[in-house]
């Protein structure tokens, strides 16, 4: 079925305990977008994104991608589905450079029985990868324990489109870095975003998705609150929403989408 939406979660549930971390959220992100999740700690952004990349299973709800009804068991089924998480730690190997760090777990191989490396072309891809990104890393043998965090998150970017993703969420990939550094890797989701991927973006810096973002999905105490237009919105409604929820005097912002739960 067609879809205008790349992906669809609806009605997700996830209870870990007695914690209620989820309560029957939406969600529909667009082709060739990029959208904020924001909340409180604990509003349930982390939950929600580790659904989507197969880490947790929801209790309830469905998910759909690309208008095909999915179920996620693990992160090799999303990856599989083209989504790609890069997580806060950036899970990457301090003793190996950019290309071996890019290609770890699906190292090309050659030969009559494909048991040897094939590490020509790895340095040859993980270089076309750093040309087309345009990021800031002079050579793909740099060894990454040498690099600073930007790089680190661009490393882990190239490495998370290198097979195919389309749909990348980002766990707080600005939370470590500088203004410079900041700058830079938003630069690169922009990139990211013109090659045409869809972008999730995680965050409490509010300003960083103002600047890039299409719209922003706003969460309180595991529910949905709004999904937000960014071109029609300040800072200061964004922080309203995060810290007083659904007012029902409303926003004065004609693009406030709210979502009710029964």
């Amino acid at each position: 079925m067609k879809s205008d939406y790349v992906v669809e979660m609806r009605g997700i549930g996830k209870r870990f305990g007695g914690i209620h971390a989820l309560k029957g959220v939406d969600l529909e992100l667009r082709p060739g977008e990029i959208m904020g999740i924001v909340g409180d700690n604990g509003a349930g952004k982390s939950t929600l994104m580790k659904i989507l990349s197969g880490a947790y299973l929801a209790d309830e709800g469905e998910i759909y991608v690309e208008g095909r009804k999915v179920h996620l068991h693990n992160p090799q089924d999303a990856y599989n589905l083209g989504i790609g998480m890069i997580y806060q730690d950036l899970a990457l190997f301090n003793n190996l450079d950019v290309a071996r760090n890019i290609f770890v777990g699906r190292e090309y191989s050659r030969g009559p029985l494909g048991l040897m490396l094939d590490k020509k072309s790895m340095y040859k891809k993980a270089e076309e990868l750093i040309q087309e990104l345009r990021v800031d890393i002079k050579s793909p043998r740099l060894n990454v324990a040498r690099m600073s965090g930007g790089q680190r998150q661009m490393v882990a970017c190239a490495r998370a489109i290198a097979f195919q993703s389309k749909i990348l969420i980002m766990d707080e990939p600005t939370a470590a870095l500088g203004v410079t550094e900041a700058g830079k890797l938003l630069s690169l989701i922009r990139n990211l975003k013109e090659r045409g991927l869809s972008i999730l973006l995680i965050t409490q810096r509010i300003p960083d998705i103002l600047a890039i973002a299409d719209r922003v999905f706003v969460l309180k105490g595991g529910q949905r609150q709004a999904v937000l237009d960014v071109s029609q919105v300040t800072l200061d409604d964004v922080v309203t929403m995060i810290v007083r929820g659904k007012d029902p005097n409303g926003i004065n912002a004609p693009s406030v989408e709210f979502q009710s739960f029964g």
